[in-house]
């Protein structure tokens, strides 16, 4: 296993370690798990998980209220409470309920009010949760779902943004980031921050993609699953993680 480039507190690694198999968030697997997460697009993930309770479940989403999809821009705390609420209710034409919940962003507190949930769903009860990255979800969350995948999910990959930073040279990294870190108030400066932290989400999913072929990609992801939670913070080192991020990523990242 690579080592991280950062000293970071004992055990780190046994945490966010890809290959580990104390973790089912880092499987494909099919309808054995109650709870899935699929990274990509809304509308896409939306058709594979639907494909995924046909073709397991035999249920179709036409006329059904045991298949339910909810969409949300920013998943809040008071969204999860009325999910819960409809996971609880009991099936209704059936053994079985699918739940499938699409959001382009979650609050960290909404995260950690899913968990209960997603580690003991009612009942025959089989829960999806669609979001843009993987590197959205906290560990915690993720070691309680299984990344459902598929050829319509995700499109190529990566974003042109990340794809971009990942290919520049040295001079080319750091312009980004100067860019990134250049608002020039609050409000600037948090649309930036945004912009980072999709970055770094992107680089994780390239060096998920890596790993097995890049043996440096264990001690970046390690350092990344830290990084991330200081990005959260409107008084985040948002320039040096980047440019400690740019140093990291080895060349064959960007294939």
């Amino acid at each position: 296993m690579g080592k991280s480039s950062i000293d970071w507190p004992r055990g780190i690694f046994a945490l966010f370690d890809p290959l580990s198999t104390s973790s089912g968030a880092y499987y494909t697997v099919g309808m054995t798990h109650h709870a899935y997460v699929i990274a990509g697009e809304s509308d896409a993930g939306i058709q594979t998980a639907l494909k995924t309770i046909k073709k397991e479940l035999g249920m179709t989403a036409l006329a059904n209220p045991d298949v339910i999809v909810q969409r949300y821009g920013l998943l809040a705390v008071e969204d999860v409470r009325r999910i819960i609420a409809l996971a609880q209710q009991s099936p209704i034409g059936g053994d079985h309920k699918a739940l499938i919940i699409a959001a382009s962003r979650i609050y960290h507190e909404a995260q950690n009010a899913l968990l209960k949930l997603f580690e003991e769903p009612p009942q025959g009860t089989v829960l999806f949760l669609i979001i843009p990255e993987l590197g959205q979800l906290l560990p915690t969350l993720r070691s309680r779902v299984a990344v459902l995948q598929s050829s319509e999910v995700g499109g190529s990959g990566l974003t042109e943004s990340v794809a971009d930073f990942l290919h520049a040279s040295r001079e080319g990294r750091s312009a980004i980031i100067k860019k990134l870190t250049s608002g020039t108030d609050e409000e600037e400066r948090r649309a930036l921050r945004e912009e980072a932290l999709a970055l770094v989400n992107g680089i994780e999913q390239a060096a998920y993609r890596q790993w097995g072929r890049e043996p440096s990609t264990t001690a970046l992801l390690a350092d990344i699953s830290i990084l991330r939670g200081y990005l959260y913070d409107r008084s985040a080192p948002v320039k040096m993680i980047l440019e400690h991020l740019a140093l990291t990523i080895s060349k064959g990242l960007a294939k």
